[in-house]
């Protein structure tokens, strides 16, 4: 163990959470040992500002039950304590023990593999030794004492911080076999923190990735966000690419790549998701409904086409596109749990794409007052970028002008009457 005294890191407890010093103050002072940990001490090593702050401890989940009033216990995999503030919730972890002896049992449940070697639950306390080598990656596995403001390196991680590498811990194929769901992490803070992959634990990802199909779609949903919706979706898009990962997660965005990598899927992909980094680094909200629906938006097309095409005699066009709608999305969810509250919106964004044509008349008015006009908007933009045909150009200038012209007939209602409503429904219809 390497023990990093105050003056050689820039640590400084002003840039933690307040709450986060409460646990820990807390902790110790009930006798315990407590240490933030994680991606909260590795950020603040990296002067950078954590957004969440974690907290590993020797007090087991029912001791802190009867230390904290606003505790929760969460998770099978392994129990986690949720100290609830109104602000925040700090998460504690009791410190995780080796898993490498089967007889070792917890006073919850024994560990157990599955056939392929995935970790199925992991609650085994140890000591913190022992929770440093459970931890994935050595740059989250540091540790910041309260009791002496110390960093604690156990596996390396502060050398690999300032050389900018990402490691697993342990032999790199068992902690992938133990869960999957790591490669995809190795991936990510490469691309987040423009950090190496070392070599050997880059090399097994191409050949473990079908791991990922052990996976629960509900739980890849959830990283798949993580993955595109931090602010690094590009990059991480790249590393996934490259380490054969991609192709795991979205087959069927993959199936419509093509050898030079210049697809209309492909080009949609990257545009969105650059527009995507760029809306997350200026503070701009982004719609998973977007992400999902701009995403598959070609593949949706292209089905459709084919539908409507081999049953041309029996089927009208909305028929068909509607069909490849339900075939789209199921094919999606087969690997990605994408929430049904999602999916039926995805279809309305879809269906309005094949209005938006029709920007006079009754049908225009309607659409605008649609309550996902705003998302089908934005992607009839970004179809207009990706394909830069005269049509979709000039169609998307004719609707940000109506677009424009509706707001500010709003604006002008809302200044001139308290009243909304169908008040500015009926004055829209009848000045626009």
């Amino acid at each position: 163990m390497i023990m990093i005294p105050r003056i050689r890191h820039m640590i400084s407890r002003k840039n933690i959470s307040k709450n986060a010093l409460k646990v820990l103050y807390r902790l110790n002072k009930a006798g315990y040992e407590a240490y933030l940990v994680g991606g909260g001490v590795r950020d603040l090593l990296l002067g950078k500002q954590p957004k969440d702050f974690d907290v590993t401890t020797n007090a087991t989940p029912e001791q802190m039950i009867r230390l904290f009033r606003n505790c929760r216990l969460v998770g099978r995999r392994f129990i986690l304590a949720h100290i609830i503030f109104s602000s925040e919730i700090i998460e504690v972890a009791t410190f995780r023990g080796d898993n490498s002896e089967k007889q070792y049992t917890t006073h919850y449940k024994n560990f157990h593999f599955s056939k392929s070697g995935m970790l199925l639950n992991d609650n085994i306390f140890g000591k913190i030794e022992d929770d440093a080598y459970r931890r994935d990656i050595t740059i989250n596995s540091l540790y910041y004492s309260m009791a002496d403001l110390s960093v604690r390196d156990y596996v390396g991680g502060f050398r690999d911080l300032r050389e900018g590498v990402i490691r697993l811990i342990g032999d790199p194929e068992t902690r992938y076999r133990e869960d999957p769901v790591r490669m995809l992490r190795v991936a990510r803070f490469a691309a987040k923190l423009n950090m190496s992959i070392a070599p050997e634990t880059a090399e097994p990802i191409p050949r473990l990735a079908l791991l990922l199909q052990n996976i629960p779609p509900s739980r890849l949903f959830e990283e798949a966000l993580k993955l595109f919706q931090t602010g690094y979706g590009y990059l991480t898009y790249c590393k996934l690419c490259q380490y054969k990962l991609f192709q795991l997660l979205f087959p069927t965005l993959a199936n419509n790549f093509t050898k030079n990598r210049n697809s209309i899927t492909e080009r949609m992909l990257v545009q969105l998701l650059k527009n995507t980094d760029y809306r997350i680094k200026n503070h701009l909200r982004v719609n998973p409904v977007f992400l999902f629906a701009a995403m598959f938006w070609y593949p949706q097309l292209k089905s459709a086409e084919i539908i409507a095409q081999k049953h041309s005699s029996d089927l009208t066009y909305y028929d068909a596109f509607s069909i490849a709608t339900h075939n789209t999305l199921e094919e999606a969810c087969q690997v990605l749990a994408i929430p049904k509250r999602i999916t039926s919106l995805i279809k309305d964004v879809w269906k309005l794409q094949l209005y938006m044509p029709r920007i006079y008349g009754k049908r225009a008015k309607k659409l605008l007052l649609h309550p996902k006009f705003k998302v089908a908007y934005n992607l009839l933009i970004l179809r207009a970028t990706v394909e830069n045909t005269p049509e979709l150009i000039e169609l998307s200038k004719n609707w940000s002008q109506y677009k424009t012209s509706k707001n500010n007939i709003i604006k002008k209602i809302s200044t001139n009457s308290n009243t909304l409503g169908n008040d500015i429904i009926k004055q829209i219809n009848n000045n626009i």
